[in-house]
């Protein structure tokens, strides 16, 4: 027996298929979402003091971190004291609930950090958040604390 012809056997092909095409944009999208969170991180070598219970933060507005030498960035550009505070007090004029994360290498004494602090504050963000990064060995030696 002889195979049938399909009738019409020079159909144009009149619709692209772009589910594919779709799932591969979605797919390099994801990936980049969850990757430039660690490129930006990685680009300013700060070593973050850790704590047990780590809780997530909301990125705000305003990112600004002193690494080890007490040098000061913000949102990845080195800024000077001044600079900062200008930079700051700009943020704020613009918007009035202007948050912060401040972010400053374990190896500071205290009374820097608190300057930091004093200097965000003073310039009129009320509302900032420290970095920490999440320590696991609390958590998997059952790290349960209080008294």
């Amino acid at each position: 027996m002889a195979a049938q012809l399909q009738d019409g056997g020079d159909d144009e092909i009149t619709g692209i298929n772009v589910t594919p095409l779709v799932d591969v944009v979605l797919v390099l999208l994801i990936i980049f979402m969850v990757t430039a969170n660690f490129i930006v991180r990685e680009t300013m070598e700060v070593d973050l003091p850790k704590a047990a219970n780590a809780g997530e933060t909301v990125q705000g507005l305003l990112a600004v971190v002193m690494d080890r030498q007490g040098r000061l960035f913000l949102d990845g550009e080195e800024v000077s004291e001044a600079q900062l505070r200008a930079k700051v007090a700009q943020s704020v004029k613009r918007d009035a609930e202007t948050r912060a994360i401040l972010s400053a290498d374990q190896a500071l004494p205290y009374g820097e950090v608190m300057h930091l602090i004093d200097v965000v504050k003073g310039e009129g963000v009320s509302r900032f958040a420290l970095n920490i990064e999440k320590d696991a060995r609390s958590r998997a030696a059952g790290g349960t604390s209080g008294p």
